[in-house]
C-alpha cells in the first residue's frame, strides 16, 4: 500500500510534513508538481492537461495499491486522474471538489492570474518581493513558518509562469466540465475534505454537495481553513487514517 500526497499552488511538499508525522506510517510518498518545488522539464506544458499527464506518469511508476490525496491544485490533478484513469488508484481524496459545482466562481486572485497583463503584473509583484516578505505573507494567510519559508524560497519566474499557464487553462467552464467527467466515471472510493473556513473553494456547502454528487465520504473539518493539514495535522491524519482503514476492512 502506498499513500501519495500531491500539493498545489504556490506551495512545496513541506506543507505535508506535520501531517506525515501524525500519520504514523512509512509508506508515504510526496509528489511535487513541476514548478512547485520541482524543476520544470524542458518542453513541459504547465496546463491542466500537462499536469494530468505528469501525475499519471508518476503514479504508473509507483507500486500499488495507491491511496491518492491532493490539496489545492493537487486535489484538482487528483480529480482529473480519477475521472480519466480511475484504475490507477485504490482511493482518492481532495479538498477542492467544491470547485466542480456548477455555481462555483473562481476566487479573485485566480481571476487576476487568468487575465492577460494583470496576471503578469500580479505574479511579478508577488515573486519580486524579498523572500522574507513573501514568507510573512504566506504565514499571514495560514501557513506555518516552515512551510511558508520553503514555498517562498521555491518561488520565482518558473513558478510564476506555471501559475499563469495552469490557471488560464482552467478558466470556466473548465471546472464544470471536469466535474461532468467525474460524473461519468466509475470512481473508486473517495473522501472529500470539507474545511469549513476555506473560502477559495466556495464554502462548505459546495464541498458537501460535491461529496453527495460523487458518492464520496465527507470529512467536515470545522473551523479549519485552506491549510488544514498545517492548522491541525493530528485531526487531518485521523481523518485520512480512518478513511483508509475503512477500505482495508
Amino acid at each position: 500500500m502506498t499513500l501519495v500526497l500531491v500539493h498545489g499552488v504556490p506551495e512545496t511538499a513541506e506543507i505535508w510534513t506535520p501531517l506525515r508525522r501524525e500519520l504514523g506510517r512509512d509508506d508515504v510518498v510526496t509528489l511535487s508538481p513541476p514548478g512547485f518545488g520541482a524543476p520544470v522539464p524542458e518542453g513541459f506544458a504547465a496546463t491542466a492537461d500537462g499536469y494530468l499527464d505528469w501525475l499519471v506518469g508518476e503514479l504508473e511508476r509507483i507500486e500499488g495499491p495507491i491511496d491518492l490525496v491532493g490539496h489545492d491544485w493537487g486535489g484538482g490533478h487528483v480529480q482529473r486522474v480519477v475521472a480519466t484513469r480511475p484504475g490507477l488508484v485504490r482511493s482518492w481524496c481532495s479538498d477542492i471538489v467544491g470547485g466542480a459545482d456548477p455555481a462555483y466562481v473562481w476566487h479573485e486572485l485566480a481571476q487576476i492570474w487568468q487575465t492577460p497583463g494583470a496576471g503578469e503584473e500580479a505574479v511579478a509583484a508577488m515573486f519580486g518581493a524579498p523572500v522574507e516578505e513573501r514568507c510573512a505573507g504566506l504565514v499571514a494567510l495560514g501557513m506555518t513558518a516552515e512551510a511558508a519559508e520553503s514555498s517562498a524560497r521555491a518561488s520565482g519566474p518558473a513558478m510564476g509562469a506555471c501559475i499563469l499557464a495552469l490557471y488560464r487553462s482552467a478558466a470556466q467552464p473548465a471546472l464544470t466540465e471536469w466535474g461532468i467527467g467525474l460524473d461519468r466515471s466509475e470512481l473508486p472510493p473517495g473522501l472529500v475534505i470539507n474545511a469549513t473556513e476555506d473560502r477559495y473553494v466556495g464554502g462548505p456547502e459546495f464541498a458537501h454537495r460535491a461529496a453527495v454528487r460523487f458518492g464520496a465520504r465527507e470529512a467536515v473539518l470545522e473551523g479549519l481553513g485552506h491549510w488544514w493539514m498545517l492548522q491541525d495535522p493530528r485531526q487531518g491524519a485521523a481523518v485520512l487514517n480512518d478513511f483508509h482503514a475503512s477500505l482495508d476492512s
